[in-house]
Formats: C-alpha cells, structure tokens, sequence
C-alpha cells in the first residue's frame, strides 16, 4: 500500500520538478488537458475491476456508450482548453464537469508530458491533489463509471507493448486489474508511475503507439 499522505505529496513534486517537462507544438492540433487525480482509496464503495484498493489512488473514468468519440474506452478527466483557457483552468473545468469534484490552483502537484495523439489532439496531463474522499457526481452524458485505482496497482502493472500492422510505433498495454489500459491514457499513467513515483525521471512517452481503435 502506498500512503495518501504529505509524504507521497511531497515526493511526487519533487520527482515532477526535476523532471524537464516536454512540450509538444499544436502544429494545427486541438490542445486538451486531463486530470490525474490523487486522492484516498474507499474500498467500501469503489467497484474494484480496474485496480488494488487501499491508500492512494487516483481517478478513472470510463466514457459514456454514447458518446460520439471514444465512446466506452478509458480516461482520465478532461477535455479540451477552450479559448482564452488556461491549460489548468481547462483541467479544473473538465474535472468539475464531469465529476463534480472542485480543486483550487494551489492543488497541483506537478505536470506530465504532453503526448501527441493520432485523433488530433495535444493532451497536457497535470497532476492534482484532491481530497481524500471527496464526493462524485458524474456527469452521466460523458461518465459510464468512475474508479479509483490504487497507487500500488499502478507501481505493481507490468507494462507490456505489442507490435501493430498500422503503426510503427509500440502499442502500450498497461494492466490494471482486468482491465488493458493504452494510450494515450496508459502514456500518461505510465509516465505517472515511471517519472512521479519511481523517481525515473526523463522517461518519455510521447513515442508511446496508441492503438487503432484510439486513432478517431
């Protein structure tokens, strides 16, 4: 188990700030924030298919059947900045929206790279602190379900990447529980557990292949 505690706060900051963060040009893109959330475990009410419970953990999201994107895969909060947004504004304002959970500035921990993806987008991931057991209510138009997946599942995953026809990148398969998480939400928890936890820092992900079922 690892602890949600000021400790793992602290280290998770420390770790992200020696990390040179790598910033990735729209080059007509759509720029998009996502939230990684940290928070307590609650075993007694979490559903559990995606993760070991207890001590931190963090949020995620399953989209929507009927969204017309990226309908039923896996997510993280967020969305895209919407004009004269800044990138942690958008990310406070998705994470409300779509799961009624409100954080002020003062809750970022640290920033991940941007990672490039084949739909169209620039996703920024920061990092947040959130209350221990803060209260959800999603947005059911955009959030099927939402999880908390222990910290300790993530640092306990065995990151595998499989080879695809389509793409000449890697395709990464992050096993949470029984569940196959892939990019660009697995690029953002792999650099999480790679750079924020285990303290690798300048581990990229942006190279990290997404697969095909992602692209559109």
């Amino acid at each position: 188990m690892i602890s949600y505690d000021d400790s793992l706060r602290a280290a998770i900051s420390a770790n992200l700030d020696a990390h040179e963060r790598r910033a990735q040009p729209l080059d007509g893109r759509r720029h998009a924030a996502v939230a990684v959330v940290l928070v307590d475990s609650d075993p007694e009410h979490d559903r559990g298919t995606v993760g070991a419970a207890g001590g931190a953990a963090f949020f995620l999201c399953q989209r929507a059947l009927r969204m017309s994107r990226h309908a039923g895969q896996w997510a993280l909060p967020g969305g895209r900045i919407d004009p004269g947004e800044t990138t942690l504004e958008a990310a406070l304002r998705e994470l409300d929206e779509e799961l009624g959970v409100r954080l002020e500035p003062a809750s970022v921990v640290g920033w991940l790279d941007d990672y490039p993806t084949r739909s169209g987008y620039v996703i920024t991931p920061v990092v947040l602190w959130g209350d221990a057991n803060p209260a959800l209510k999603p947005a059911r138009d955009e959030v099927l379900a939402v999880y908390r997946v222990g910290l300790r599942a993530l640092v306990d995953a065995v990151p595998r990447f499989i080879a695809i026809p389509e793409s000449d990148l890697p395709v990464l398969q992050l096993p949470l529980g029984d569940q196959l998480i892939y990019a660009p939400t697995g690029a953002v928890l792999l650099q999480l557990r790679q750079v924020g936890l285990l303290g690798q820092i300048g581990e990229r992900v942006d190279e990290i292949g997404e697969p095909v079922f992602a692209w559109s």
